[in-house]
């Protein structure tokens, strides 16, 4: 019995450091509140292409909100997540109208959940599955039925504990997308952090949609930013 206990606390091990690896990759990758500028472009298998300018905010683990800036048939439109719920509000009609993670009101391979993206920790418990040379594997699994992916499968840099890319699947196991993160770069305020995002689904044939982060900084909110009365006023914050 007393050998058995005391083996205990080494299996566990491993998923308590991958956890802490999770949580060291959310705050290499953004302050826990920031505002920041966005541009996506989702690319189409005739070769059209649609961008898109958000101004995003989010304050603490769950708190987050995105104002379109363009393009101009777009502007004024803005979305609001609480934790696992999420709103779009567009000017003149009457009230916020409720999305979902899965939903993407933009079109291309992003969708909601990846466009207003909580910290991975909050969502996911982690487990070490690998390593390269280079690159440590983690496997992460949802802590509930409402996280948009059921798993993920990321590999995460070992000289610096930057993200490199994400694998997203289903609860049947089947590969959704995969994300790519690039071009690493100086945001200021000690953040370096890739500045492009590329998605490919295999859901999605000869579909490609990129972010590209212009700026990030660390800004403090009031609560009330993060309300759907206030939706209306994202614009007063820039």
């Amino acid at each position: 019995m007393l050998i058995i206990a005391l083996s205990l606390p080494s299996l566990a091990a491993p998923a308590q450091d991958a956890n802490a690896l999770l949580k060291s990759v959310d705050e290499n990758l953004m302050p826990e509140s920031y505002e920041a500028t966005r541009r996506l472009i989702n690319e189409e298998p005739d070769g059209g292409k649609k961008e898109f300018t958000f101004f995003t905010v989010k304050k603490g683990k769950d708190k987050i909100a995105m104002l379109y800036i363009a393009p101009a048939s777009e502007k004024g439109r803005a979305t609001l997540r609480l934790g696992d719920n999420m709103w779009l509000y567009i000017p003149n009609v009457n009230k916020p109208i409720r999305i979902t993670s899965l939903q993407s009101i933009v079109g291309g391979v992003f969708n909601n959940a990846d466009l207003m993206q909580l910290d991975y920790h909050v969502e996911y418990d982690a487990v070490v599955a690998g390593e390269t040379a280079n690159e440590s594997i983690l496997d992460l699994k949802a802590k509930n039925n409402t996280v948009a992916y059921d798993r993920l499968k990321m590999w995460i840099t070992k000289k610096d504990t930057i993200l490199r890319k994400v694998e997203a699947y289903a609860s049947s196991g089947m590969l959704i997308k995969t994300l790519e993160f690039k071009d690493d770069k100086n945001f200021g305020n000690g953040l370096i952090r890739p500045s492009v995002i590329e998605t490919s689904s295999p859901l999605y044939k000869g579909y490609r949609s990129v972010i590209v982060y212009q700026r990030i900084r660390p800004r403090q909110f009031r609560d009330e930013v993060f309300t759907l009365n206030y939706l209306g006023r994202l614009g007063e914050l820039r």
